[in-house]
């Protein structure tokens, strides 16, 4: 039922809304500028808006070619195929380029990577593990890891973003999971992540968030909470001194490392979508005018350890190192 709305109710509607505000947009034009003298920040709402309905298009224009690429498939018979799939790749990377050349532009929006970053890896699929610290982090990593480095992302996310009908759509045709954090009883959410992980190839990319969720205090809290009910007291005490990410969940990313066994890792940090967690945190940020710097660090297969434990040991090292200082 859920799958029908998605698709056959919200998917429709945001195409429509789409024609819609390109109808009426003139007078949603003369709207935001008239009110941008008596917003604090440079023409925010018209800048906001503008983003907007820069998202809006491409989320409408990426639902009706994918449509036309489901009859092209014979209906869904071939749309899991290799030449399906690159083309999904491309449609998500021309996408996402179009969007962060309007941020870039609109937003002045910049993003810095620093590192030897994954270029050192080529020829060798890679297991990515980043932070998560805001809105918006995980389409900067998938955009820097196509754009920039030529990787095919398989990604693990949070089942609330299937709500977004694109998203929901396109990653259902390539390698992705969605999940939830907090899982039932009969979810094996480590089957699912180590069945993404298998079969990686020398430019694919596996992209997981071992926080299980965006920073914010209160869960920084339930996460070292959870650590203590579970009896883990020094890991508990370890993560207080977390002070800028949460805890990280080691189970899904242990899962991967097993399922590819010969992937090296990449830990990504990065600072400048931080304090945005509240919708009125976001507004007061926007027009972000931000630098957004992405560090990352390459660690070898043969430099990771063996054992379960000892690898949980080593996730938690490398968290402090980018939790315990900003980025």
């Amino acid at each position: 039922m859920i799958w029908v709305l998605r698709r056959c109710v919200i998917a429709p509607l945001v195409v429509a809304l789409a024609a819609l505000v390109w109808f009426t947009l003139p007078l949603w034009l003369i709207g935001a500028a008239a009110i941008s003298p008596i917003v604090p920040g440079r023409l925010r709402p018209l800048r906001i808006f503008w983003i907007v309905i820069v998202y809006l298009t491409c989320e409408a224009l990426l639902l009706m070619v994918m449509f036309g690429l489901w009859i092209a498939s014979g209906f869904g018979w071939r749309l899991r195929s290799a030449y399906f799939e690159g083309i999904h790749y491309d449609l998500v990377q021309g996408t996402m380029w179009v969007f962060f050349r309007e941020a870039r532009r609109v937003l002045r929006l910049s993003i810095e990577s620093e590192g030897p970053g994954p270029l050192e890896h080529a020829g060798r699929p890679i297991l990515v593990c980043c932070r998560h610290a805001g809105p918006g982090d995980s389409f900067v990593l998938i955009h820097t890891l196509m754009a920039w480095y030529a990787r095919e992302p398989r990604v693990v996310l949070k089942d609330t973003l299937a709500w977004d009908p694109m998203i929901s759509v396109v990653l259902s045709r390539i390698p992705a999971r969605f999940i939830t954090p907090n899982p039932g009883p009969n979810e094996n959410l480590e089957a699912q992540i180590a069945e993404l992980a298998t079969g990686l190839d020398g430019n694919d990319a596996f992209v997981i968030f071992p926080e299980g969720g965006n920073f914010t205090p209160q869960r920084r809290q339930r996460a070292i909470d959870r650590l203590r009910r579970l009896g883990m007291e020094r890991m508990a005490k370890r993560a207080e001194r977390m002070i800028h990410v949460l805890a990280p969940r080691p189970g899904g990313f242990l899962a991967a490392l097993d399922a590819a066994p010969e992937a090296d890792v990449v830990l990504v940090a990065h600072t400048g979508l931080d304090h945005m967690v509240t919708v009125g945190e976001v507004w007061r940020e926007l027009p972000m005018d931000k630098r957004i710097v992405m560090r990352w660090w390459q660690i070898p297969r043969s430099e990771i350890p063996a054992g379960r434990e000892e690898r949980i040991e080593w996730l938690f090292g490398w968290w402090e190192r980018s939790g315990s200082t900003p980025g």
